[in-house]
């Protein structure tokens, strides 16, 4: 039996090469106490047999940055370690079958330059120099990323292992964690059947097995294994040894030369989940049984893009399980269930080119007790409790393995494992045309198609199908009242004789107010990022109900629970599933429910950012003076089993013409002309509020201070060298989404954050941080350039604004 230490520092569960590289750079942060156990051999679940493709360009800044990370480490890491990692900078190039696709690379390759990546947009006869094998003559552009690379993934891990044990970091190969060990909610240990060890942290980085292993810990880390499938033919001797990785999304593969012979790899559309009851013990570099049957279809497309094909030898016919996530973004971070316990999971296929950014990042965040940066689009705590569950895993796997190359529709929609969260009106919703679209579980309509129209998606970068019947719904809440169903916000409860004080601590307002008091705040981290903006409504004394968005409700309960000390007389609930929430909102709001309430509504009576209850049919509701489209309007906050009948007294409006049912898009278009923001888009933990133009909603003086007041403080002294603007584009119909390059005066100073067509304002609207590389970004200099804003290649003039285009003093809101 080996013989283990009884404590370490931290311990590592699963010896892949997310594993290695959390131990690696541990090592490298000098915190050596680290044991890494591995239940057969190092790479031997999913590692061992992926095609180590090392691609550069993510979805985001951030995941970017940890895919550039990964490529330099690799570039270096041979040399730094003495073992062979087969790491080469080839490039990748990816094509175009139409012109959709193309709109999608070109508008990718404007991304990539805002992240300082190397890119050319490049035609057929580009590509075929590039790789005269392929069949070109279908196909209307390209994208090469020429510092993209590949590597072998099982040396790699081999090398990252050497450089963490040079460093004294324990690396341990058949042994199994039979269990995370959990006490008072902390996990203080893992026990083998060698032994147990406590620790101060444990990670998971059991790849396939992750699941079980939180499972049984009581943390959820929902992921699920699927066939993943490749060939790799006979020898070549046409094949270039500097061929680019080859990408051809719309025909779901992608081909890579190893060695002198072709590997072909595919992402169909719809995937075979493996591994339901759970993963065999006994696997270790297996692999699961040929199905050329399921594989054929891409088999066919292969060939036509690949002509070679037809006549070459295939040498391995391979079907291997990868573990993919809910959302298709891999799983990072502290449980909020257990603390303690660290994940590093769910990598959704591109492990290899995550593996060293997300093992850097991990371990800085278990060595400082934070992570270094931004990390929400992977942060674990973006996963809801139901999504733990087996069937609805099983049944979203089928989707999730064929999103990496499907096309990245703006505002597409899950299609598989739907209808899980559900408002208590979903079904008249639904009678009423709403077409749904998903967040964090919850069905929310975000626009009604008119009688006669079905309610689906025609997916485009253009205006899609909705667009004029969002437009309606838009105008409705800015000319008159509209309606919409908010019942997916995430609502907790704070309450007891410390409640007040917590609360101050954490908020970056003042929330010492009155009762029926509202309050816009931020919750900032130790450097003044923003880890939540969200209101805060003083019920009581001791009473608060805190009202934040529905993707963060796990995040942002946890960041609360965090911050209430052991001996503060405060706790908190989460009461969200109890109460649904309508918000009626336009000029003529105030009308319109006064007809249908005694209490009074006047401006005298019931001042904007303020909270009363009131009888609203036979119901005695919540309702709220806030808005979040910039009009006149009320947030009614409902007991869920009082919901439909409210509703029904709100659709029916009494002696009133019923409001406009309004959808999501249409909030978002609201929210736009107005400049209002939206938390992990517009503002982020990377923000402060003063770069985010919030310094508004900063009590600078008030008494006992607030998490973040020293680094806000700083800020103001210095003054800030970016700053969130409004854009809007001058006589062009193109659309904004995000992550459009932002040029002053010729120069690359920013991005997009989000986007959306004003249809008050008739302009293509976003909003977006510009940075003065020379000094302060104040309104002298934001005020000074000429701006333009890239999409798909293309350089559009803009005007900018500090100030919303739309009632930028807020009269409207007040009136």
């Amino acid at each position: 039996m080996v013989t283990l230490p009884t404590h370490a520092r931290v311990v590592i569960v699963g010896g892949g090469i997310v594993g290695c590289s959390v131990a690696y750079h541990l090592a490298k942060r000098d915190c050596t106490d680290v044991v890494l156990l591995e239940r057969r051999q190092l790479t031997c679940g999913t590692t061992w047999h992926a095609a180590g493709l090392v691609g550069q360009l993510r979805a985001t800044r951030n995941l970017t940055r940890l895919a550039q990370y990964t490529t330099d480490l690799f570039a270096t890491l041979e040399t730094e370690t003495e073992q062979a990692t087969g790491f080469m900078q080839r490039g990748s190039l990816a094509i175009a079958t139409n012109e959709e696709r193309f709109e999608e690379l070109k508008r990718g390759a404007s991304m990539a330059r805002v992240f300082g990546l190397d890119v050319e947009v490049i035609t057929k006869g580009d590509i075929h120099d590039l790789v005269p094998l392929a069949y070109v003559d279908d196909l209307v552009g390209g994208v090469l990323l020429p510092n993209d690379g590949q590597t072998n993934p099982i040396d790699t891990t081999q090398a990252l292992a050497k450089g963490a044990r040079s460093r004294g970091v324990t690396i341990v190969e058949n042994v199994k964690v039979n269990k995370i060990v959990v006490e008072g909610g902390r996990a203080i240990g893992v026990s083998t059947d060698s032994g147990d060890i406590r620790a101060d942290a444990v990670v998971n980085c059991a790849g396939m097995w992750a699941r079980e292993l939180g499972d049984a810990a009581g943390a959820v880390v929902p992921l699920h294994a699927a066939e993943h499938f490749y060939i790799v033919t006979e020898h070549v001797d046409a094949l270039s040894p500097t061929m680019p990785v080859l990408r051809d999304p719309d025909g779901c593969g992608y081909f890579k030369e190893d060695a002198g012979n072709l590997l072909v790899g595919w992402f169909e559309p719809v995937a075979k989940p493996w591994g339901m009851g759970s993963i065999p013990e006994s696997f270790c570099f297996d692999s699961l049984p040929a199905d050329f049957e399921h594989i054929e279809p891409l088999v066919a497309a292969a060939v036509h893009r690949m002509p070679l094909l037809a006549e070459t030898g295939i040498r391995l016919f391979f079907n291997g399980p990868e573990s993919f996530t809910p959302d298709d973004r891999y799983l990072l971070g502290e449980s909020p269930d257990v603390r303690g316990m660290f994940v590093a999971a769910g990598f959704n296929s591109i492990g290899i080119q995550s593996a060293g950014g997300a093992g850097k990042v991990l371990a800085d965040w278990i060595v400082d007790g934070r992570p270094p940066m931004d990390l929400w689009d992977v942060d674990v705590r973006r996963i809801m409790p139901f999504q733990r569950n087996r069937t609805y895993l099983h049944d979203r796997t089928v989707e999730s393995l064929g999103l990496l190359y499907a096309m990245h529709w703006p505002y597409r929609q899950p299609e598989t494992a739907r209808g899980v969260r559900r408002s208590p009106v979903h079904d008249r919703l639904a009678a009423c045309g709403a077409c749904f679209g998903e967040t964090a579980g919850w069905e929310r309509a975000n626009w009604f198609a008119p009688d006669g129209v079905t309610p689906a998606y025609e997916y485009s970068y253009g205006r899609q199908n909705w667009f004029e019947y969002s437009a309606e719904e838009h105008h409705a809440v800015r000319t008159d009242v509209g309606m919409f169903d908010q019942t997916s916000f995430a609502k907790f409860h704070l309450e007891g004789p410390d409640a007040e004080r917590v609360l101050d601590q954490i908020c970056a307002n003042d929330i010492a107010v009155p009762v029926g008091k509202i309050v816009y705040t931020q919750w900032l981290n130790d450097n003044g990022g923003i880890e939540a903006d969200l209101t805060v409504t003083r019920e009581a004394d001791d009473r608060f109900m805190i009202v934040t968005a529905a993707a963060t409700q796990v995040r942002d309960f946890h960041w609360l629970k965090d911050h209430i000390g052991v001996n503060d007389r405060a706790i908190a609930v989460d009461v969200t599933s109890g109460t649904a929430v309508f918000s009626v909102m336009g000029p003529n709001s105030r009308t319109f429910l006064q007809a249908l309430t005694p209490s009074d509504l006047s401006n005298e009576a019931f001042p904007f950012g303020t909270s009363q209850q009131i009888d609203l049919g036979y119901a005695r509701v919540r309702a709220s003076r806030v808005t979040y489209v910039g009009e006149l309007g009320w947030e009614i906050y409902v007991p869920a089993e009082f919901a439909a009948a409210v509703f029904d007294v709100l659709s029916d409006g009494g002696s009133n013409r019923a409001p406009r049912l309004a959808g999501y898009h249409a909030l978002n278009s609201l929210r736009m002309e107005k400049g209002y923001r939206h938390w992990g888009h517009d503002i982020t933990p990377d923000d402060s509020p003063l770069e985010a133009g919030l310094g508004f909603a900063v009590a600078w003086n008030k008494r006992g201070g607030f998490v973040g007041q020293e680094a806000l403080v700083r800020q103001r002294e210095t003054g800030v060298s970016r700053r969130l603007v409004q854009l809007a584009l001058v006589d062009s119909d193109k659309l904004l989404y995000h992550n459009e390059p932002i040029w002053r005066d010729g120069s690359l100073v920013g991005e997009t954050t989000s986007g959306m067509w004003g249809h008050t304002l008739q302009q293509s609207l976003a909003m977006g941080y510009v940075t003065n590389p020379d000094g302060v970004a104040d309104a002298a200099y934001i005020n000074a350039g000429a701006y333009e804003v890239e999409v798909a290649g293309v350089r559009l003039p803009a005007c900018v604004s500090l100030q919303p285009f739309y009632d930028p003093k807020s009269a409207r809101v007040k009136a």
